[in-house]
């Protein structure tokens, strides 16, 4: 017997608060910051921006306004995903 192909995810993900520091996320009963200073992208984006977030996978996160797409793990452990830039001659 085979099981029914699953339904769509009913989990949303919901930014809780924005300071002038960073912004809380909440994904289903976890809360989490992100702080400006380890994600620099968001540090100037609207209000409108950070909170139009979608989450289309349990370890993906992702901005469509500002087209950033975040590991739910490398706001976990910043420390272990360094941000590095390229520059080209």
């Amino acid at each position: 017997m085979k099981s029914a192909p699953r339904g769509q995810s009913t989990s949303t993900a919901e930014v809780t608060n924005v300071s002038a520091h960073g912004f809380w996320i909440l994904l289903a009963d976890e809360e989490l910051f992100v702080p400006f200073a380890e994600f620099p992208w968001f540090r100037n984006a609207t209000i409108g921006a950070i909170t139009r977030i979608e989450w289309p996978s349990l370890n993906h996160l992702y901005w469509p306004d500002l087209d950033i797409d975040l590991s739910v793990e490398s706001i976990r452990h910043p420390d272990q995903f360094p941000l590095v830039t390229r520059v080209d001659p």
